[in-house]
């Protein structure tokens, strides 16, 4: 009876210690990464409070006024890189944008981390058709990528790596009046092969294109262009996801996006993983709020920010 009563005793001061232990990981994890979720999502509804933000329109200028004093506040170099396009329906020039916003400008070698700030100037016609015309804020497509770009440049002052950091925020990634005439990945393609032709002594070692990450209901999956082109990247990714104990990275492969990590991975050369939940809100459903009036901020969650900038997050401090 007594052995029993060690060997039980021994079996739950086994079980005591590995819980202890799983706990006390999980703690350093957190610790490890200081995202708050709550300030991005803040930031996700002021960026849909300028409004529609199309490329070239006042809610564009007034959202690069505010990112520009944003990302200077936090220690960031804010560049311009500025070019001309013909409006694809009345053929007037617009002035496309693309911000930089660079940290340690010393180190040579660098990581991007991208996401896409314009919005399509209306719902899409084929989704949306008694909305073509509609006000469309795009909250998850457009705003939760640089939302959470300006939750991770609080940190990146401090960040001790040894790569430089740059936040590009594309222009004119759907500057799109009809979907199979106009162009898309304008201000992507622009900077890629800005990069190619003149890198300035600069070398990107790897970048993460953020785009639809707010989801509420959030389900990312590695996605193909990015596991052709950068499958280290997304390995380490969705691992660090799976110790870290966040589920919504799932890890079968599901969709083929074309998005701004195309001209990036195929004219920069700069191996680039796509994190985007292209099922929104789930896979299976008919309802999609993509291109819609109803991608709105009530359809994002500051859960779902803090989750993906706290994977992205402790890749970037694991790097060597």
């Amino acid at each position: 009876m007594a052995s029993r009563q060690k060997a039980r005793g021994a079996s739950w001061l086994a079980s005591f210690l590995l819980v202890t232990v799983c706990l006390t990981s999980l703690e350093r994890l957190s610790a490890e990464s200081p995202i708050d979720g709550e300030r991005a999502y803040r930031y996700l509804k002021l960026l849909c409070q300028f409004g529609p933000r199309p490329t070239g329109s006042p809610g564009m200028q007034q959202q690069q006024r505010w990112l520009t004093e944003h990302f200077q506040r936090l220690g960031a170099r804010v560049r311009r890189q500025e070019f001309q396009i013909r409006h694809p329906v009345t053929g007037e020039g617009v002035t496309v944008v693309n911000l930089i916003a660079t940290f340690h400008p010393q180190r040579t070698d660098r990581i991007l981390l991208a996401a896409h700030y314009d919005t399509r100037p209306f719902p899409d016609a084929e989704r949306d058709p008694r909305r073509r015309r509609g006000v469309f804020v795009g909250a998850n497509d457009g705003a939760s990528g640089p939302a959470l770009l300006c939750e991770l440049a609080h940190h990146l002052s401090a960040y001790d790596g040894p790569y430089g950091v740059d936040i590009v925020l594309f222009d004119a990634e759907e500057f799109v009046f009809g979907t199979r005439r106009d162009r898309y990945f304008v201000g992507s393609e622009y900077f890629a092969r800005d990069y190619a032709s003149n890198p300035n002594g600069v070398r990107y070692r790897a970048g993460v294109l953020l785009d639809m990450i707010g989801d509420a209901d959030l389900q990312l999956y590695p996605e193909k262009i990015s596991m052709q082109y950068a499958k280290p990247i997304v390995k380490d990714l969705w691992n660090i996801a799976e110790e870290l104990g966040i589920r919504e990275f799932r890890p079968r492969v599901r969709h083929e996006v074309r998005d701004d990590h195309l001209p990036l991975n195929r004219i920069a050369r700069i191996p680039t993983v796509d994190l985007i939940d292209f099922d929104y809100p789930r896979p299976g459903t008919r309802r999609s709020y993509w291109h819609t009036q109803q991608d709105t901020p009530d359809k994002c969650s500051a859960e779902s920010l803090e989750k993906v900038g706290r994977v992205v997050w402790t890749w970037l401090t694991r790097l060597q």
